[in-house]
């Protein structure tokens, strides 16, 4: 509120209290004293300094003197004062009044003061301690606008090209600010609306100052958030050139060497000795086909791009299909003194809302990493059954297992939590399995194999509503 709109308020709270409190007395004039009239007559003016401060009060004192003498000193409705004691007494409640003014007004004075203190160190302790987030700048400048009334504030900027606007809050940022405090750093806050006072504008200047650390705060912010994309796209890019310089270069090499030996024209080779030189190009084929679709399908997971068509689908037949492209493709998962699969998946599991192509490739994924987790005698075991979730696929191996406090660990792109082996591949099988898996809107979690090694989890959601699903068997424990 701007002083002259101050005043008036006082004014009218004086005038109005005079009239009220005047219509009242004059009722009772005959059976109130002098004294209790005078004193009577001090609340208006203290409503009148309490709101518009000491001029209202005294315009208030000097309309309560003059309605006191017009109307309850003999001869009434004349200024003539007849006794002194009288006069003494329309003097000294001037001088009451006036002192009664004072004493409101520094009061309310020093509650502003001290209200205005308070709300700027409110405001200055939150700018401090608030997290420094992606709108941290507006929403000080908000409550700024809101706190002293203005319509709009806005944070600018000098540059080589004149000033910018950094940030704004509010509308009706037309013609001369009300307000233009230094932040320093070529930084300015302005605001539009009532023309401040001296304390709040030394105040706003603060605050100015204030907005200026935020923004410098949340600058850093963002290039530490950058500095920290840069690094991991850094790091994804030298385990991709580690993966391209041994991973995809192996296939290629054992695909050029064997067949630079089969077109080499004074090379006699054996029918036997040529289908092996064959067939390491077809394993070597395949092995680089599988190496690039891991590369393509973690590109489009990474760019949300992913295709996934969702369909009842029977998990029985998607594992054993996966289990068969497998020993296929290896020509028998056990020759290489690795465990062989032992699929435990009942034919009569209710169907799951799945992509079945996505759903193979995360079983062939989740396989291939439990046989390569290390040698074992016994067998790699898929274990199906349901929970209240929906139906569950475990991929149980008795390797080395992996401690708790890794398994996030293991499904970050090109992590080979052990490096055990040249052979163990980009490192995506994993990622991979749980993008796919999170995908069709279902879960993958690790858990400890009892008697050692990981168990793998796969659950997926029921193809029908839960409440028409059969009643949940629970897996049998893993022995």
């Amino acid at each position: 509120m701007t002083v002259p709109a101050r005043h008036a308020v006082g004014l009218g709270a004086g005038a109005g209290g005079l009239v009220l409190l005047t219509g009242v007395l004059l009722t009772v004039r005959q059976d109130v004293s002098l004294a209790s009239v005078v004193l009577l007559y001090l609340v208006p003016v203290v409503a009148a300094a309490a709101v518009g401060g000491v001029r209202p009060a005294l315009a208030t004192a000097v309309g309560a003197d003059l309605l006191v003498n017009f109307l309850f000193i003999p001869p009434y409705h004349t200024l003539v004062v007849e006794s002194g004691q009288h006069v003494i007494v329309l003097v000294v409640y001037v001088l009451v009044a006036t002192a009664v003014s004072l004493g409101v007004d520094l009061a309310a004075r020093h509650r502003a003061r001290a209200a205005r203190r308070e709300l700027e160190a409110s405001l200055l302790a939150g700018a401090s301690t608030e997290p420094v987030a992606e709108q941290s700048l507006v929403r000080l400048l908000e409550q700024v606008r809101a706190t002293f009334g203005m319509s709009a504030v806005a944070m600018l900027e000098s540059g080589p090209e004149g000033e910018r606007e950094v940030a704004a809050v509010g509308s009706g940022a037309d013609g001369r600010p009300a307000l233009s405090a230094a932040a320093g750093g070529g930084l300015r806050l302005v605001a539009w609306g009532p023309e401040p006072f001296a304390e709040d504008r030394r105040t706003l200047t603060r605050l100015a100052n204030a907005a200026a650390r935020t923004l410098e705060a949340q600058r850093l912010a963002d290039q530490a958030a950058e500095a920290r994309g840069l690094a991991e796209a850094d790091r994804v890019r030298a385990a991709l050139l580690a993966a391209v310089g041994h991973d995809l270069r192996t296939p290629l090499a054992g695909i050029k060497a064997a067949a630079s030996s089969l077109r080499h024209p004074d090379l006699v080779l054996p029918d036997e000795a040529r289908g092996e030189l064959l067939a390491t190009i077809e394993e070597s084929t395949d092995l680089l086909t599988a190496l690039v679709d891991n590369l393509l399908s973690m590109s489009r997971l990474q760019a949300g791009a992913l295709s996934v068509r969702l369909e009842p689908v029977a998990v029985d037949a998607v594992v054993a299909h996966a289990v068969l492209q497998m020993r296929t493709a290896t020509a028998g998962l056990a020759d290489d003194g690795r465990a062989d699969v032992s699929v435990e998946i009942p034919d009569d599991l209710p169907l799951v809302h799945a992509d079945p192509g996505l759903l193979e490739r995360v079983v062939a994924n989740l396989v291939a990493n439990a046989v390569a987790a290390g040698p074992s005698a016994e067998p790699i075991r898929l274990r199906g059954g349901t929970t209240a979730a929906g139906v569950r696929i475990d991929v149980v191996d008795r390797g080395p297992g992996v401690p708790e406090e890794h398994w996030d660990r293991i499904f970050v792109p090109f992590q080979r939590l052990h490096d055990r082996s040249t052979a163990s591949g980009l490192g995506l099988g994993l990622a991979i399995a749980r993008g796919f898996t999170e995908a069709m809107g279902g879960t993958l979690t690790p858990s400890r194999t009892p008697g050692g090694g990981l168990t793998m989890t796969v659950t997926l959601p029921f193809a029908v509503p839960a409440a028409a699903a059969p009643h949940p068997d629970t897996v049998a424990g893993l022995a």
